[in-house]
């Protein structure tokens, strides 16, 4: 998995926003809600973001592939080997997140973002 390209894909998504937090994470948002966490800079060992409930364990049990910290409850997953997964499936895995933190936005700030 190419870091570079995941952070370009987060970027594409509609309304999605991008900002620093906890000093040294790039967060991806939608609606203000987070769909994607991995390190500024471009050497980044790693990505977060949330998965579907019933892939969860499914993902974790790979190898490079962990329950997030602080998030794995929230049914996130970081992917500390990128070579542990292609490009084509974190490209779906990360369009998945954003669909579901959009889903869980209200119908209106949803249609907003929609145009």
């Amino acid at each position: 998995m190419n870091i570079t390209k995941a952070k370009a894909l987060c970027r594409s998504f509609p309304g999605a926003t991008e900002d620093t937090k906890w000093g040294a994470d790039l967060v991806f948002s939608v609606g203000e809600k987070m769909f994607a966490v991995t390190a500024l800079e471009d050497k980044a060992k790693g990505i977060s973001f949330k998965v579907d409930d019933d892939r969860f364990l499914e993902l974790t049990d790979r190898p490079g592939i962990i329950p997030a910290p602080y998030l794995a409850r929230a049914k996130w997953v970081y992917i500390e080997d990128l070579k542990s997964i292609s490009d084509a499936e974190a490209g779906d895995l990360l369009k998945r997140s954003y669909e579901l933190v959009f889903a869980k936005l209200t119908k209106k700030l949803q249609r907003e973002i929609q145009g």
